[in-house]
């Protein structure tokens, strides 16, 4: 029999569909209800009266879950729980989950080991294939085997209260060394009542295992995760059971997906770019006849541009072959194909269902710096690389027309605003006409007051002073452009064209474009436009004498109330709560302030304190490092262990080994596996030394590793 690691390939965890594997070789096979989108299984394990191998020895033991699928016959490792250290009856914080996704039924056997781990440094060493004749073989680096048991799915899904107990055995299927309880678990479906208490001794804290019934409203009923789920993909999931402070537990559900977004995004970005170069270069195309100087300087424009557009359509389609991808791994940063792809992006995901407290759900995205990795380092970063560029602008013939990195930013705003106002003003015209046609008032008030806004913003964009300047740049850049002092208000436009009548009307003719400049003539335009808009209004408001003046009278009499005003004026529950949050919000925020002021190295504090702040205002939460994979592994299940503290009351003797057991067993860990195929965060003792006590991976899941 042929024994394999499930996640070992490099997507990740890629589970069959049920319609693929549910009718196998002819054989049918029964199928596990469970609700949409829920994991198909979920068990805790605990051990009891296990026989050391040796007399007096304190046992540190561990699970290992293999599967046994009915239609192969093969067995495939699954998963493993935490180390328990020095006792007999361990009772195991990590459980084994089967995600949705993943093909199993009733008739899928599943295989328990356990195993005596003597040096927890070489424990995550793990074999991708092993033989039939070493699968049980003591020789495995710093572990020995002590016994093992296997069940059927159905069996432990029909059994009475859906738990097993089994006997564990030695290889040669002879000697009992102890048993092994296997127990379904429900995310919010917690029995009824007492149960058994099951206590265990762990480091000296006793720690019963009491089930009881808190009726919870569901998560997923109350949350619609329906677009959640229809962008994510090869979900890794984890389970685990913690203490509470008043001894109860809480079940902690762990979820890390992958995106479809991670190749659509940058496609329709790249997209995106393309096409505002284009128009890009239309619009330089079209501004006329330029002065040679300036016409060179344009053609060298254009020549950019079309590079530009060259490399963006190569990349794209590059980009078209990768279908159905959603991860790039750390190990692919410097692939030129995949620049515009984020690096290692997931969602994770926390689901706690605790005692006497709602379900709660806390999620993190976990993304690669968002750096030219491609480009590499030598040359500086974009800083670097951005303060070369202006000076190389300052120094070259576009030093007429250089605009500094503010002022760049703030004419990409006024064009947006310009771009955004425009139709709006249109659709508020006609608002106010549909308005008038129909003898509404309070219509024609609001279309007024819409209209007028969006207008005085219009006008205002148009006369930002960085307006004035381009228009100068543009009649000065032209053929025999000269820049005159404004001619007497005595003057006038038509006057100006009589001698020499403009052309037909083009796009590039939308701003008048004789010789001489005329910075007032810019200035009567939006007097013009200012004047109309009073005209509007002083229409508008004759239209609502006429059509509302029997409207005016109405209101409250005889000296009643308004209600909306005493609502005005006793305060709501609910605002009095939003005050209390927002008065801690502004104890967190000057708090933040300090940290960061402080003259404190590797102060991790404004890591926490920023998380913080983002929850409470219903933010994003973003974490990432170089790589997504190892500084950032560390971070995730900090902040997941703290909220477990700080919000459901873990128990404070179990923090540590909360921790350990995310590290070494969670889904970070299979993080890193996916992105360099080794069970390794890469760190080393040196690096460590200088790390917070708390982002320090445990023992024997850090070393040289090929990143």
């Amino acid at each position: 029999m042929e024994i394999k690691e499930e996640g070992t390939s490099e997507e990740g965890q890629h589970f069959l569909s049920t319609a693929q594997t549910n009718d196998t070789g002819g054989t049918q096979f029964t199928s596990i209800q469970k609700s949409a989108n829920e994991p198909q299984l979920e068990f805790i394990l605990a051990c009891k009266d296990l026989v050391a191998p040796v007399r007096d020895r304190k046992l540190n033991t561990l699970v290992q879950t293999s599967v046994i699928h009915p239609a192969e016959q093969s067995l495939t490792r699954y998963s493993s729980t935490e180390v328990v250290e020095g006792t007999k009856d361990p009772l195991f914080l990590t459980g084994v989950i089967f995600p949705s996704e993943y093909p199993i039924y009733e008739e899928t056997k599943i295989k328990l080991t356990v195993y005596d781990v003597k040096d927890k440094s070489h424990d995550t060493v793990r074999t991708s294939v092993l033989s039939e004749r070493n699968k049980e073989s003591p020789s495995e680096v710093g572990r020995s085997f002590l016994g093992c048991a296997s069940f059927k799915v159905g069996e432990l899904l029909k059994s009475k209260e859906q738990l097993l107990s089994l006997s564990l055995r030695t290889s040669d299927g002879g000697k009992v060394v102890g048993t092994i309880e296997v127990t379904v678990v429900k995310m919010g479906e917690i029995e009824d009542g007492e149960a058994d208490h099951i206590t265990t001794d762990v480091q000296g804290q006793k720690c019963a295992l009491v089930y009881e019934c808190t009726d919870p409203e569901s998560v997923n009923g109350k949350d619609n995760l329906s677009f959640l789920n229809a962008v994510l993909k090869n979900p890794v999931c984890k389970l685990y059971r913690f203490p509470t402070s008043d001894n109860k537990w809480m079940q902690i559900r762990e979820q890390m997906s992958e995106s479809i977004l991670s190749f659509h995004i940058p496609k329709e970005l790249i997209s995106l770019h393309i096409k505002e170069d284009l128009c890009r270069n239309q619009e330089i195309k079209e501004l006329g006849e330029l002065s040679p100087h300036w016409d060179n300087l344009r053609k060298n424009v254009l020549t950019h541009c079309d590079e530009m557009v060259n490399m963006y359509q190569d990349i794209l389609t590059e980009l078209s072959k990768e279908t159905g991808s959603s991860f790039k791994s750390s190990s692919s940063k410097g692939d030129k194909t995949l620049e515009f792809v984020p690096v290692n992006l997931h969602l994770q995901r926390m689901h706690v269902h605790s005692p006497h407290l709602k379900d709660a759900l806390y999620d993190v995205i976990t993304v690669g710096a968002p750096a030219a990795h491609f480009q590499g380092f030598k040359n500086g970063g974009l800083r670097k690389l951005l303060h070369r560029f202006e000076t190389e602008r300052r120094n070259t013939g576009y030093q007429f027309i250089y605009y500094s990195p503010e002022n760049t930013a703030k004419a990409k705003e006024v064009l947006s605003n310009i771009n955004q106002l425009q139709p709006l003003i249109a659709t508020h015209a006609d608002l106010l006409l549909n308005s008038a046609s129909q003898h509404s008032p309070d219509s024609l008030k609001n279309s007024l007051k819409m209209l007028s806004e969006k207008t005085e913003l219009f006008v205002h964009a148009f006369k930002d002073q960085l307006v004035r300047s381009a228009l100068l740049a543009l009649y000065t850049a032209r053929p025999g452009g000269i820049l005159k002092k404004p001619p007497s208000p005595k003057s006038s436009p038509e006057e100006s064209h009589s001698q020499d009548q403009p052309p037909p009307m083009r796009r590039q003719d939308s701003i008048p474009h004789h010789s001489d400049y005329d910075d007032e003539e810019w200035d009567r335009v939006w007097a013009n436009v200012g004047k109309s808009l009073n005209c509007v209004i002083a229409m508008v408001d004759k239209l609502i004498e006429r059509d509302g003046g029997s409207e005016g009278s109405s209101g409250n009499k005889d000296g009643e109330k308004d209600p909306s005003l005493a609502d005005s004026i006793t305060p709501h529950p609910r605002d009095i709560s939003h005050f209390q949050e927002q008065n801690d919000l502004k104890g967190l925020l000057e708090n933040l302030h300090q940290n960061i002021q402080a003259k404190k190295r590797k102060n991790v504090e404004i890591m926490w304190l920023a998380a913080t702040i983002c929850r409470k205002l219903n933010g994003i939460r973003f974490t990432c490092c170089k790589s997504a994979k190892d500084r950032t592994s560390m971070s995730v299940t900090l902040e997941q262990c703290s909220i477990l503290r700080d919000e459901h009351q873990l128990h404070k003797d179990f923090f540590i080994r909360a921790l350990d057991c995310m590290r070494r067993e969670g889904c970070r860990i299979e993080n890193v596996l996916k992105n360099i195929k080794c069970r390794k965060y890469a760190f080393n003792m040196l690096q460590l030394m200088a790390f917070p006590k708390y982002y320090r991976p445990p023992e024997g899941t850090y070393g040289k590793a090929d990143t």
